[in-house]
């Protein structure tokens, strides 16, 4: 893949959802767009963007493939996008479950941005999509073990990432999309994938290496760990 003046963005789970949002926004802004999934929808193919499919960031081989994909792409921003909830009971508890959603949620996120470090630009910006579920501070209701675990565990990866990668002028956010009507969680939602877009996009405009490793709301809220 040539390489093009346009700034280029690398955007996992990017087949649906906010994923998906993401890829029209910054198509739309000119972007170099490299939409990875595990499984192009009809509506990602129809963009027209670059899609590295068949790449599960929960599988060494998966990152392998984005990696060999990208070949020598300099990646301007990286959104760590791709996570799964599944909902644990107390009494019930699926240790499976549990494990699939911090390999997913929490591993895949530092292992991608590991794979690609050396893409990455000067000035380049890393976004961890995580959630006000990983807040320990703001759990006033319990529940959702695996999920709440694999976002507070990405939320530390994301501060880890966020000074080892400083020198380097590279800075880190960690975004809170808000409440998205999206398949995940079943179209319940306050505010539309693509509407999370351009929020967190915002947010990522807004990222300086001054506020890397910042827990933030897509509102512009900076959130309790």
């Amino acid at each position: 893949m040539s390489q093009s003046m346009s700034q280029s963005v690398v955007i996992t789970g990017a087949s649906r959802g906010i994923g998906l949002s993401f890829c029209r926004l910054y198509q739309a802004r000119g972007y170099d767009v490299y939409a990875v999934c595990r499984n192009a929808s009809e509506e990602l193919k129809t963009l027209g963007v670059n899609v590295i499919d068949g790449a599960d960031v929960a599988q060494t081989q998966g990152i392998e493939r984005i990696a060999s994909a990208l070949g020598t792409v300099t990646i301007d921003l990286l959104i760590n996008n791709a996570g799964i909830l599944r909902n644990e009971v107390l009494g019930e508890i699926d240790a499976d479950a549990i494990r699939q959603q911090f390999e997913t949620n929490a591993l895949a996120p530092l292992l991608v941005t590991e794979a690609l470090m050396n893409h990455l630009a000067e000035n380049a910006k890393v976004a961890l999509v995580s959630s006000r579920m990983g807040s320990v501070t703001d759990n006033t209701s319990g529940g959702y073990y695996g999920y709440r675990m694999s976002k507070s565990a990405l939320n530390i990866a994301g501060v880890s990432l966020s000074h080892d990668l400083k020198p380097r002028g590279v800075a880190v956010a960690l975004l809170h999309p808000g409440l998205v009507a999206t398949e995940m969680v079943g179209g319940h939602g306050d505010i539309t994938p693509d509407q999370a877009a351009v929020r967190l996009a915002q947010r990522i405009d807004e990222l300086t290496l001054e506020t890397s490793g910042t827990f933030w709301h897509s509102n512009g809220e900076v959130l309790p760990w």
